[in-house]
């Protein structure tokens, strides 16, 4: 099932789902997005605040997990500790361009906004900059996509059109695994949290 079939079938609820695939990622399905509206199978206004929503959303998202546990999980997935650390050297390095740009560094995007919840950035600051950057995202890939579509075709033929409601399971799938890492953490809390309260053995 190509872009255009989906948002035919799925009309404005096309853009709520565009919501969701950028909450986690989705350059590449914002990108043929753009190519469907510049066809006229979709609002390119629509496409492009759908998608600045869902990226903002999505990275304050992973910023809040990084903030909050972000030392724990560390800890338990040291693997993901030198893409956090290479991320942390950006930050450090160019502070409010890497804020602006890390949407469009591939190897470490995905963890860049998670990285940043651990430094102990402001949540003003950056939710502020996370918006203007989601913004540019959002307008870069869609504007692509719109001036790009016959260019697109032309280049990867079917390819554009593999775009299926499989895919979106699969990011409802992980949505829901966030979900249940997020309660379970939050049980594992409370038990140390009265764990700490209980009173010891010799308490009166």
């Amino acid at each position: 099932m190509d872009v255009n079939q989906l948002s035919a079938e799925h009309g404005a609820w096309f853009y709520p789902i565009t919501f969701l695939w950028t909450f986690l990622e989705g350059e590449t399905f914002v990108i043929f997005a753009g190519a469907a509206a510049q066809q006229g199978h979709l609002s390119l206004s629509w496409l492009i605040a759908a998608a600045w929503l869902g990226s903002f959303a999505g990275d304050q998202f992973y910023f809040f997990i990084g903030r909050r546990w972000g030392q724990r999980i560390l800890a338990r997935f040291p693997k993901h500790r030198g893409s956090v650390d290479i991320a942390l050297g950006f930050l450090r390095r160019y502070n409010t361009w890497f804020i602006l740009s890390f949407r469009f560094i591939y190897g470490i995007r995905n963890v860049s906004s998670f990285a940043m919840g651990t430094s102990g950035l402001s949540y003003a600051r950056f939710l502020a900059l996370n918006f203007l950057a989601a913004g540019m995202w959002s307008m870069t890939f869609a504007g692509a996509g719109y001036l790009l579509g016959h260019a697109f075709e032309a280049v990867l033929g079917d390819l554009v059109k593999q775009f299926g409601l499989a895919m979106l399971g699969v990011f409802l799938f992980v949505i829901a695994l966030v979900m249940g890492l997020h309660k379970r953490l939050q049980k594992r809390e409370a038990e140390l949290l009265k764990n700490k309260t209980a009173p010891g053995p010799n308490a009166p």
